[in-house]
């Protein structure tokens, strides 16, 4: 529903707007991700100030030891797996892609309560999925010449002005400056490894920065980055009002997760619905006549199914008991 707000590109009417001009353009995908994942969590720590409770461990060894990769081999697999699918759809999908890992670990942990304290899932998981999102994302460029995010587009604007047109000729034509890119993937990680693994003891000392001194920096800092993006006063604002449904969502149990993951495949799935109706002439039929589109919402179901077992299972073992 949040991924309507704003004005209608087909039809160039205004929806959920309520009259307020800086509603027109809808909600920027940044005012949503900082407010239930910045303030929110800032929010629910506020609940317990001065007491920091993180899974601790001696940093004494450079390389993981054989328990690290007995515990994070899963993780990473799974991480790799969601960043990779994600990473190649348009609209910030790359983004994603290490919200959505650490909300599977966490549903998969046998102790969740232990995420979010340092536990080497949560941390293995998501930067697995972050990696893998930021490499399959040029998958779409190089292949059909369309960017799937902000950044990617930046990239098509560059290499329009050298004269090189994005999509598969540049694999034949410029196949140095493919092979460059991919090269370039190698390097960078690597130069990420030697420019942190020095500061290591610099992020550590972080966790020991009291939360009455961090929280009101965090603030800052989110304000003045959601700021620059539009130079919005209303987007601050928003962040709060978003920061506040995440904190809500935290107490009832729920993840804020897939809210963005629906936030941003909402404009997709929109955009996709129109384009089809608009080729069948209106009729829903289409969506199970052919084979293709009935076995994906086939494989959609299931899913959908396999999710809410656990639930369903839970709340029947608990009528039983009592």
């Amino acid at each position: 529903m949040l991924s309507t707000v704003g004005t209608d590109l087909e039809t160039g009417e205004e929806r959920m707007t309520f009259g307020l001009p800086f509603l027109s353009d809808g909600i920027d995908f940044a005012v949503l991700a900082m407010g239930i994942f910045g303030i929110a969590e800032i929010m629910r720590n506020l609940d317990h100030t001065e007491h920091r409770d993180v899974v601790r461990q001696a940093i004494g060894r450079l390389l993981p030891n054989r328990d690290d990769f007995r515990q994070s081999y899963k993780p990473v697999v799974r991480g790799t797996i969601l960043g990779a699918i994600l990473g190649i759809l348009p609209g910030n999908g790359a983004v994603l892609g290490p919200f959505a890992s650490y909300t599977l670990e966490k549903k998969l942990a046998k102790d969740p309560r232990r995420l979010g304290r340092g536990a080497i899932e949560g941390v293995a998981g998501p930067e697995s999925a972050n990696n893998a999102g930021a490499q399959t994302s040029f998958i779409p460029l190089l292949t059909l010449g369309i960017p799937p995010n902000a950044v990617m587009a930046l990239m098509v604007g560059a290499m329009t002005i050298h004269g090189i047109i994005p999509g598969p000729q540049v694999m034949t034509k410029n196949p140095n400056l493919f092979w460059g890119m991919i090269a370039s993937m190698w390097v960078g990680n690597l130069m990420l490894l030697v420019i942190n693994l020095p500061m290591v003891g610099m992020w550590v000392r972080l966790l020991k920065v009291p939360y009455r001194l961090m929280f009101p920096a965090i603030l800052m800092f989110c304000a003045i980055g959601i700021y620059s993006i539009n130079s919005l006063p209303t987007d601050v604002m928003f962040i709060g009002l978003f920061g506040f449904v995440g904190y809500v969502l935290i107490k009832l149990g729920f993840e804020p997760a897939p809210m963005l993951l629906g936030f941003v495949l909402g404009k997709l799935m929109e955009e996709n619905l129109r384009r089809a109706l608009i080729i069948s002439r209106g009729s829903l039929e289409t969506f199970v006549n052919h084979p293709i589109s009935a076995g994906l919402l086939a494989v959609a179901a299931i899913l959908l199914v396999i999710a809410l077992l656990p639930s369903i299972r839970k709340g029947r073992d608990e009528v039983f008991t009592e």
